[in-house]
């Protein structure tokens, strides 16, 4: 069983789930949320996002992290903005020693929907499917476990191929 952190990274709001996989592919959900910085000044947001996931990984001792890759912003300063908030939540993650993947929007989609260009309804939709979450999910929790299931089935396969090399030796 290998416990996974998914994180979607945002200036304003960081999603964060947890899940556990295991060698067999089942999925189980054990938390999820968003770390919700808006309304204070930037430099207070970007410390609040490390602290509140330094907290989570110290509540929830996770084995590997996966990050979602910011590939596009609406102007300059919001991509520097996101950038320095998926910063903040990758230093969270690197101070605990966790390997990190990082997976592009349409990586996580096509894992998670089937579809790589999946809107937000359909992502949390199978999200919740997937891992028998009955309530609704915000957005930027939903992402971070759709996130998180992404890793899970490709670390899966990439184990199922590492098997495979080497009983083909």
């Amino acid at each position: 069983m290998q416990r996974i952190i998914g994180i979607d990274p945002g200036s304003l709001r960081t999603g964060y789930g947890i899940i556990e996989a295991d060698s067999a592919g089942r999925l189980r959900h054990i938390t999820h949320g968003c770390v919700n910085v808006s309304g204070r000044p930037f430099l207070e947001r970007i410390a609040a996002i490390h602290r509140g996931l330094r907290q989570v990984l110290q509540d929830f001792a996770p084995q590997s992290a996966a990050v979602e890759q910011v590939f596009l912003a609406r102007n300059a300063d919001s991509a520097l903005k996101l950038g320095q908030a998926r910063g903040a939540a990758l230093v969270a993650l690197l101070e605990q020693d966790l390997p990190v993947c990082e997976y592009t929007a349409l990586q996580i989609k096509k894992a998670t929907v089937g579809a790589g260009h999946a809107d937000k309804t359909q992502v949390e939709h199978m999200v919740r499917r997937l891992l028998g979450v009955h309530e609704a999910i915000q957005a930027d929790a939903a992402d971070a476990l759709a996130c998180a299931i992404c890793h899970a089935h490709s670390a899966g396969t990439q184990q199922f191929w590492q098997s495979r090399e080497i009983v083909g030796r």
